[in-house]
């Protein structure tokens, strides 16, 4: 997806091809969006998209834990902010629908960050509606977001309503709700890819932005488990060389992402950056990860199925 804050780091720290001379901003690793599709790569269901999986063999493919939803409910995709996103807001549940919109809880895992990178999430504390809009106009509102300094390894929450923005010089897995809804709050007063400033969503923003939200704070591990919300799940598991394992259980459905070093899955070389689909189908056999000099594997399932990490 070009961007205006995109560069070019999916080319060299993960060897894609992208269009030359476009900033590249995001790629969309797991879709199921109307417009925007996963398709499987390999093997007997070749070229079917991730909404026929979820339509047609959703037991099979996602197991029994999977939810009732129309499209598959999670989307992955990686990051490159070469400059800094706009200051934003995504739509809490409650609200998401009359403001025209969907809801829209992520996590971010940073993959890669430059010395000096940052994050800006919440607000400063004694922050209300009225006083937020008066930072909006007069054009105030860089100093009432709260700063994280960050580096790779580590990672944050962002729940629906919670003010944030990814600074300048990261690359991030983000995995969240299936919406592509976002209210921009401030764009650091720049100029958009068609050379006019992008659209400002000013009035459904004082609507959704979380006010108490003030100073959160860089994720903290629980055993192997990031994160575990209504949403999703998502652990880290850090094998050591010269490792071989299986991959989850028998049934149990999960996206596999290679966060760094080296793996394969079942013998076939995964790159650095590579996400799949573990279906539920698999058997124990059929799950065999081998790492030679270590790796960093980010593992996602759905709420409500919380994984028991590598077994």
């Amino acid at each position: 997806m070009e961007r205006v804050w995109g560069g070019r780091s999916l080319e060299s720290l993960y060897g894609r091809l992208l269009p030359e001379g476009v900033p590249i901003g995001e790629s969309w690793e797991v879709v199921d969006r109307p417009d925007r599709q996963s398709l499987v790569r390999s093997g007997p269901l070749s070229g079917r998209t991730l909404h026929e999986l979820w339509e047609q063999k959703r037991e099979e493919v996602f197991g029994v834990a999977a939810p009732s939803t129309e499209r598959f409910p999670l989307m992955v995709k990686i990051l490159d902010a070469r400059d800094k996103l706009s200051i934003q807001v995504h739509p809490p549940e409650d609200i998401a629908a009359s403001l025209g919109g969907e809801p829209k809880t992520e996590m971010w895992y940073i993959a890669h960050a430059d010395e000096g990178a940052a994050l800006y999430v919440g607000v400063q504390p004694g922050m209300d509606r009225d006083t937020f809009a008066c930072a909006i106009e007069g054009g105030t509102v860089e100093q009432i977001v709260h700063r994280l300094s960050v580096k790779a390894g580590q990672f944050i929450f962002v729940p629906s309503g919670r003010l944030h923005a990814i600074g300048a010089g990261l690359v991030i897995f983000e995995i969240q709700q299936n919406s592509d809804t976002t209210f921009r709050v401030f764009d650091w007063n720049r100029m958009g890819l068609a050379g006019t400033p992008r659209v400002l969503h000013v009035a459904e923003s004082l609507q959704c932005i979380d006010y108490n939200d003030t100073a959160p704070a860089m994720g903290m591990v629980d055993g192997s488990v990031l994160v575990d919300c209504p949403h999703f799940v998502v652990e880290r598991i850090q094998l050591v060389p010269d490792t071989s394992t299986k991959w989850g259980c028998a049934g149990e459905f999960s996206i596999l992402a290679l966060a760094s070093g080296d793996a394969t899955l079942n013998g076939e070389p995964l790159a650095c950056g590579d996400f799949v689909i573990m279906p539920a189908c698999l058997t124990v056999r059929e799950r065999g990860v081998r790492t030679e000099k270590g790796a960093t594997l980010l593992k996602t399932g759905f709420a409500g199925s919380r994984a028991l990490g590598v077994h």
